[in-house]
């Protein structure tokens, strides 16, 4: 039984840490690209979801990939770099492969192409439109991010467990206190047993040191009654 206890203890602490790890990069997925003209990182690293598949087969959409903060002097064609650009008349945040890099006055200008499209992109980019360069993918978990992003993804996945791990602590802590108690209540009754036998050892030790005086007395007091009664010399036979 308490093999088990410490096999759910463990396998709860594991779930509870994969929430946490998981709701922490919900947040700061979300947070990067709150705003698509500012992208936050950690460490120069910024993890973003796939939302199409343009780029397939080297990530797909709903996929999560990782890209970092780079030098872009040494970006060269091939490279897969994440920018700013425009979509829909609307900003946002691309990630597709340099196919040519072109100098114009010093700046250096990018044409840069998705893997499974036909045509490059029309929007040609400079180094202040790059964000990062693609280092990594994790399959499937930018999936995961989106649905996480529903009301229901987010009560399933982050909510629910929370509160039962929650409710398992507060009944983890309900028992430890139960059993808390119940081994000071049985400290308690084993040191009032121990005062209880050390108490009747005295007693004994008590009681037969009295028996023994008491036998010591009776020896005297016969010792006593025999010198009493012995018989005296006679004095007339004592003067001849």
């Amino acid at each position: 039984m308490e093999t088990v206890k410490k096999v759910v203890g463990v396998l709860l602490s594991v779930v509870l840490w994969a929430i946490i790890l998981l709701t922490a990069l919900f947040t700061f997925t979300t947070l990067a690209t709150k705003d698509s003209r500012n992208v936050s990182r950690i460490a120069g690293f910024t993890p973003l979801v796939v939302l199409s598949d343009s780029m397939a087969p080297t990530f797909h959409s709903g996929d999560l990939i990782i890209i970092k903060a780079c030098d872009t002097s040494k970006l060269v064609e091939g490279d897969i770099i994440t920018f700013h650009t425009i979509i829909e008349n609307a900003y946002a945040l691309n990630t597709h492969r340099i196919k040519t890099i072109d100098e114009s006055n010093g700046y250096r200008i990018y044409t840069t192409k998705g893997d499974n499209n036909a045509i490059a992109d029309t929007r040609m980019i400079s180094d202040g439109d790059i964000v990062g360069k693609y280092v990594t993918r994790l399959p499937i978990l930018g999936r995961l991010i989106n649905f996480l992003s529903s009301a229901t993804g987010f009560l399933l996945v982050i909510v629910v467990p929370m509160l039962l791990f929650f409710v398992y602590q507060v009944y983890h802590l309900i028992m430890v206190s139960i059993n808390l108690k119940k081994a000071i209540a049985a400290e308690e009754a084993t040191e009032a047993s121990q005062r209880e036998s050390e108490a009747a050892a005295k007693l004994a030790e008590a009681e037969a040191a009295l028996a023994e005086a008491k036998r010591l007395k009776e020896e005297a007091e016969a010792k006593l009654a025999q010198a009493g009664g012995a018989p005296a010399q006679d004095e007339g036979e004592t003067n001849q």
